[in-house]
């Protein structure tokens, strides 16, 4: 008979929730919007909604679908996922940029133009591109958004292993800006000697394997079957790569320079102290910030100046 995408929607969801699928719902209009060729499901005009779906759309449908039964990821599903701005390639195990990273670019680029604002206030001299280190470009969510939101960054990334198509394509970034930015792409084996022969930095940001090692098990099964736990699981405490981090950033940062990181709701307490022990550092805690469920989600960490 004929079948239109309501109709779609509908019987999906009920296999989807029948399985045990989370967000049928949610999953059944991303799929079905799109095949045809929407974003979301509320986007779709009357007419797309209502009229008959032709055979090739409810194969197209079918096929997206059984996927999701296996519990793929609907953002490995469609093969795509947005991302402020963005649309990103994905595709497993490339780590899926969550919502909540959104708000670590945003606040790095809040701290980037204050500077702009206060150095014009007091000095009326053009401010020099700043240079951004991210760690674990994953998907390259992180800075492909600083790359397009900033005024021309020197920007580059590093990641400890590599995977087929993990990391920045320069041929993607030339397209999307014009090759108006610099940006740069290495792996990082564990030795500080590439990172520092980009230094003095201005900002470190990112978001690394957070995630106690005792809560990994717990993870849905769309995680653990697709995704690369080493870039979700953080150690003991969560805490192995931050620490690292932390450790390598006096030695690359500007006097004053920053360091953004997303961690779990427990770590800033945790982060906080450890700095107090490691005072040789001279870093300081200056702030920290909540995710959009208020949970405190994001640090930001200074150099103190000299």
């Amino acid at each position: 008979g004929l079948v239109t995408a309501i109709d779609m929607v509908n019987y999906w969801q009920k296999v989807f929730k029948t399985n045990g699928i989370p967000e049928a719902r949610e999953s059944s209009q991303y799929i079905v919007s799109f095949v045809l060729g929407a974003k979301t499901f509320q986007s779709l005009d009357s007419k797309s909604l209502h009229t008959p779906l032709t055979a090739l759309h409810q194969e197209q449908i079918q096929q997206l679908s059984h996927k999701r039964l296996q519990r793929m990821p609907v953002q490995y599903v469609l093969g795509e996922w947005d991302f402020q701005d963005l649309t990103l390639k994905m595709r497993p195990p490339v780590f899926i940029p969550r919502p909540e990273t959104e708000d670590l670019v945003s606040l790095v680029v809040e701290e980037e133009f204050q500077k702009c604002e206060n150095s014009a206030l007091g000095f009326p001299v053009p401010v020099p591109r700043p240079v951004i280190l991210e760690i674990g470009c994953g998907s390259g969510a992180i800075a492909l958004s600083l790359l397009c939101k900033l005024p021309q960054p020197n920007m580059f990334t590093c990641t400890q292993k590599q995977f087929p198509g993990e990391g920045l394509d320069s041929e993607l970034i030339g397209k999307m800006l014009g090759l108006r930015a610099s940006c740069h792409s290495f792996t990082f084996l564990g030795s500080a000697k590439q990172l520092l022969l980009w230094g003095p930095i201005d900002v470190i940001v990112s978001n690394p394997p957070y995630i106690f090692h005792e809560d990994m098990a717990s993870l849905d099964a769309e995680i653990l079957r697709y995704e690369d736990l080493d870039a979700l699981d953080g150690g003991d405490d969560g805490m192995r790569v931050i620490k690292t981090i932390l450790a390598l950033a006096p030695s690359l940062l500007k006097a004053s320079g920053s360091v953004f990181l997303e961690v779990d709701p427990r770590h800033p307490n945790m982060v906080e102290h450890w700095l107090q022990v490691h005072p040789d550092l001279q870093l300081t805690l200056h702030a920290t910030h909540k995710d959009f469920c208020g949970k405190p989600r994001f640090l930001h960490i200074q150099k103190q100046s000299s």
